[in-house]
């Protein structure tokens, strides 16, 4: 299934976009798409007996914002470095275990929503990621299957850094990963039945519809199923988390100078097979 919330910011409606490509209201069967849905098997399974009975009623995606796919998120775990291709561009020791930081639930904003760019930034950078959103409690699992089995499903993600805050500043990353509008997400959540093989995904960025990103994710060093294990060792997730799964190569960051960061006027988009497309306006924060 592909879920999604649309709406304006902050009234979103649960949706579905059917075989046919219809987009189908769910708001008679669940108040939204969140953690307490994606926990929830039975009432998943609900929803496809709707699907296929259609009797579900249809949305007129007609001027129809699309918002994150999962409301009330409880914490999006990022990890760095995952990508060999991108290691090597930005000239970073590959790392021996998953590098893992926070990124608060307040920095989503749906996948067309526009970016802002901080005052005075002059580093704002794109990283297009394969976002895993957590289906059930996942505590110190212990294998690939158990990690496999808790993901509810697949969506992307615009991890969008702000270079000098993150590298230049001192202290952590989180400093230039936490700004205002800093992780547009969707535009649906794909159930992880669609997606048969995480780590045979193509992940691709836009700006200004020049190609920047083109990688895929049998590139990463940790694959998805180890990362869930991984960070199930360290914190318990939720269902309704997301784990941001890292980047490919071709970010601003790596590129020679002059860096050709973000600016205000700037257009990103991202895609990944199967999952859909982002695209963004960057404005002025």
């Amino acid at each position: 299934m592909k879920l999604l919330r649309v709406g304006p910011a902050g009234a979103e409606r649960p949706a579905l976009l059917d075989e046919e490509g219809t987009l189908r209201d769910l708001s008679a069967l669940v108040p939204d798409v969140d953690g307490a849905l994606l926990g929830d098997r039975p009432l998943l399974a609900h929803i496809r007996a709707a699907v296929g009975a259609r009797v579900l009623a249809a949305l007129d995606p007609a001027g129809l914002r699309v918002g994150p796919p999962v409301a009330r998120i409880g914490k999006i775990v990022c990890v760095g470095l995952n990508y060999r291709a991108h290691v090597a561009e930005i000239g970073a020791r590959t790392p021996t275990e998953p590098a893992l930081f926070l990124k608060a639930p307040d920095t989503v904003v749906g996948p067309d929503d526009p970016v802002l760019v901080p005052p005075g930034s002059v580093k704002t950078d794109w990283e297009a990621e394969l976002a895993v959103v957590i289906g059930r409690t996942a505590r110190r699992l212990t294998t690939d299957e158990e990690a496999l089995d808790a993901i509810a499903g697949y969506t992307i993600s615009n991890d969008v850094s702000e270079r000098a805050y993150q590298l230049e500043r001192g202290g952590q990353w989180d400093k230039g990963k936490n700004c205002e509008t800093f992780n547009p997400l969707g535009p649906w959540l794909v159930t992880a039945d669609e997606v048969p093989d995480p780590q045979d995904l193509t992940i691709r960025a836009w700006v200004n519809g020049a190609l920047m990103q083109e990688g895929s994710t049998a590139d990463q060093l940790f694959p998805v199923a180890h990362l869930v294990r991984y960070i199930s060792g360290f914190m318990t997730l939720y269902p309704g988390d997301v784990i941001n799964t890292g980047t490919p190569a071709g970010v601003a960051l790596g590129r020679p100078e002059p860096k050709p960061y973000l600016r205000s006027g700037d257009v990103v988009e991202l895609a990944i097979d199967g999952l859909g497309r982002q695209r963004q306006h960057l404005k002025d924060g």
